[in-house]
């Protein structure tokens, strides 16, 4: 057994190498968080998430057994945004995310997702489907008439046809939004799930959904914190009470091994808001599972 290093846990996640985009699997902080409609503060979001990973750092995944840092992993450290302008930043994210093999990025708002999309289907040539955890649609066609504010991510995702919305599921959804939102969402193909309903289930029953509305195909996972109550992760810029547990959103995504991820992200991790760094663990502990999906997978 190695010897626990948890004081001197390098900064990079998981004591990932810097800094080599030729790696399988790359980490990425994307500090963007100029398109939030309440409060900012994401853009530390992947610094939090880092720190809180070196409780990561000393053992193996006590279900399946496997270590996600025997993946050729590295961290590529934080992308550039364009400060104070949004379609700028949104162009040199995706420019960034290009030709990397396989990323797990930490964000930053919802926003962020749209340009990975972009640079993934681009590499893939094609959509993808979509698993997203979220208090929110994010289906707005604008927000407070920004387009792309962090509310509207996915209704440019499907309507760019970055997202084949059949194979598209939204787990945690309770926040208020207008009926036409709902009606839009769901006529394009989208499921649903809201989070009372995911609360009456149990984590096995939504990762069978959740399997079924996705498919074998390309796949993508997208988790915002706030798909979490807020007694579990508080720190948030848009927190909504009756959310998911973090057990059971850990218990949803350890039964989704075998779904063909070809990428994810965690966003919207506000640490300025955070208790005892219970939200960047928890933000960090979800990506680690996630990493430990695609090391059993392996």
């Amino acid at each position: 057994m190695a010897t626990p290093v948890t004081f001197a846990a390098p900064h990079a996640f998981l004591g990932a190498r810097p800094d080599d985009r030729s790696a399988a699997f790359c980490v990425a902080g994307v500090p963007l968080d100029i398109g939030t409609t309440n409060r900012a503060g994401t853009r530390d979001g992947p610094r939090a998430i880092r720190a809180a990973a070196r409780m990561l750092t000393d053992g193996r995944h006590p279900v399946t057994g496997v270590d996600p840092t025997a993946l050729d992993l590295s961290d590529l450290g934080e992308f550039e945004i364009a400060l104070g302008d949004i379609p700028a930043s949104l162009a040199r994210i995706e420019a960034q995310a290009a030709g990397l093999n396989h990323l797990l990025a930490f964000g930053g708002e919802h926003g962020v997702t749209l340009p990975l999309l972009r640079a993934l289907t681009k590499r893939l040539g094609g959509p993808v489907g979509l698993v997203h955890f979220d208090a929110h649609l994010d289906t707005s066609e604008d927000n407070f008439g920004q387009r792309f504010a962090h509310g509207s991510v996915f209704w440019h995702a499907i309507t760019e046809g970055l997202i084949a919305p059949r194979r598209m599921i939204q787990v945690g959804i309770r926040a208020p939004a207008w009926p036409e939102m709902y009606e839009w969402t769901r006529g394009q193909g989208v499921t649903i799930l809201s989070a009372q309903e995911v609360h009456e289930s149990t984590p096995a029953a939504v990762a069978a959904q959740v399997r079924e509305v996705v498919g074998s195909g390309p796949a993508y996972l997208s988790f915002d914190i706030d798909c979490l109550d807020p007694a579990f992760a508080p720190g948030t810029g848009t927190p909504e009470i009756g959310g998911l547990a973090s057990w059971q959103a850990q218990g949803i995504i350890r039964r989704l091994g075998g779904l063909d991820f070809r990428g994810a992200d965690v966003v919207e991790v506000a640490p300025s808001y955070d208790v005892a760094e219970v939200t960047a663990l928890a933000a960090a502990t979800l990506a680690w599972e996630y990493l430990c999906l695609l090391a059993d997978g392996r």
